[in-house]
Order: C-alpha cells, then sequence, then structure tokens
C-alpha cells in the first residue's frame, strides 16, 4: 500500500517527538503491508516548512530504514494566503514528490469563502490540490455537496482511514462514506502523527472501504490512485457523482 499523507519526520511538527518513535511508525507501516510512505509536515503558521531541511532528514530516514521503506516527501499545506502567494511561485517547493499534486488541509472547524477561488487558482497553474480529510471538518459534514462541486473542478480528496473506522466520530464516519459512495474520495492515507491513537494504520480503514465500494474499488484507494499520486501520473475517476 501507498501512504500519501504521514506526519513521519521527528520534532518538526506535531508529529513524532524522537527518532525511537519515527522508526517504531515506520515498523508499524512495513507490519501493516505499507511499502511507500509520502512524509508530509505541516506547512502552516505554527510550524516552519523548510524543503531542504527536511529533504535532509528523510536522507537520513532512508539509511536508518535500510530501504525497506519507500520514501518521499510532500508536506500538510495549509490553504493562507501566505502560503497560496509562495506556492504559486514555487509549487516544487511543497508538492508531493516534485509532481504537480498538492496536499491541501483545511481547519477541522470551518471553510473560509476564498478557498474554492484559491483552489481554482492552483488547478490554473497546473497543481492538482488533494484536499485533506473534508470529512472531519465540522462545516462541510452540513455541506457535502461543497466537495463534490471541488472535485468536478478538479480536485482530488484524501480520506483519512480511520474515520471509516469511527477514530474521528459517527459525523466523520458518515461524512466520509457518503463521499465515497458519490466518487469523491480518491485516497485513504492514514494522517499517522505517532504510534497511539494515530498510527500508520491503512489496513483497517481498507476493510471499511471494501464493505462499502467492494473490494476493487477500495483497493485503488490505497494502491492505483496514491502510486500514481507519488509518481506524477494521472489518477482515474476523478470527477464526482
Amino acid at each position: 500500500m501507498f501512504d500519501i499523507h504521514c506526519h513521519l519526520l521527528p520534532n518538526v511538527d506535531d508529529g513524532p517527538r524522537s527518532w525511537d518513535i519515527c522508526l517504531q511508525m515506520c515498523e508499524m507501516a512495513q507490519a501493516d503491508g505499507i511499502e511507500h510512505i509520502v512524509a508530509t509536515p505541516h506547512a502552516n503558521d505554527e510550524f516552519q516548512y523548510d524543503r531542504e531541511v527536511l529533504s535532509r532528514m528523510l536522507d537520513e530516514l532512508s539509511q536508518r530504514v535500510s530501504g525497506k521503506l519507500q520514501l518521499s516527501l510532500g508536506c500538510d499545506f495549509h490553504l493562507s494566503y501566505e502560503n497560496l502567494v509562495d506556492v504559486l511561485k514555487n509549487p516544487s517547493q511543497y508538492t508531493i514528490a516534485g509532481t504537480n499534486y498538492l496536499l491541501v488541509e483545511l481547519s477541522d472547524f470551518s471553510v473560509p469563502p476564498s478557498v474554492s477561488q484559491s483552489l481554482h487558482r492552483l488547478l490554473a497553474t497546473g497543481v492538482v490540490p488533494i484536499i485533506t480529510h473534508p470529512e472531519r471538518n465540522l462545516v462541510l459534514q452540513n455541506n457535502r455537496r461543497c466537495v463534490l462541486e471541488w472535485v468536478e473542478d478538479g480536485c482530488l480528496v484524501q480520506i483519512t482511514a480511520n474515520s471509516l473506522t469511527g477514530r474521528w466520530g459517527r459525523d466523520a464516519q458518515q461524512t466520509a462514506e457518503w463521499l465515497m459512495k458519490h466518487a469523491a474520495a480518491h485516497v485513504l492515507a492514514t494522517d499517522a502523527h505517532g504510534v497511539g491513537s494515530r498510527p500508520p494504520i491503512l489496513s483497517e480503514g481498507l476493510l471499511a472501504a471494501e464493505r462499502i465500494l467492494g473490494v476493487s474499488a477500495a483497493r485503488a484507494l490505497v494502491y492505483d490512485n496514491p502510486r500514481a499520486v507519488i509518481y506524477g501520473e494521472s489518477v482515474p475517476s476523478r470527477r464526482a457523482s
């Protein structure tokens, strides 16, 4: 499996606080069947995002895991005005593995009125926003068709795997299931932050997705689609219904 959203690198955001925990996360991911992780530190007002420093850390992690796990670099990109201005100038400083795919994070509590315009600006420059965990957003839980509109515009959607198992509450679970049934979920990812309540586990979410979509469509969410993202290829079945 391929995990494109994971806070794996130590001491750079609210993820693991040590290399030991980082390596435990890698072992846990491997045991779960994950073969490739995109490390996605936050890029927001709270945590500084320095691509060069993070690239060196990722190289060190790759050496520590001795090639047993494939690794790439992206970010959890907060859609603020300052970030938007910079990513439009320097997209490869934020995108997943230098491709045209960008994880775009909204607050869990609000949706600014400028979001659609900002997404359109990214799309117009060739950057494909992957909206992270919209099922956890309290506003979008009650306005799900807004997500469908973004998908129609060309955005992709990433669902958190353990939203499907109830980790984020019943409303998030029901919203995730609704988005999947309406072809508005393209990738399952862990959004892992450690080895406790938010671990790098995809298999449980995959099983839940299989019950909703069937085996073939569910497996595309953890194999075909995230792999295409990592390698900069086209993701099939992008339109909502």
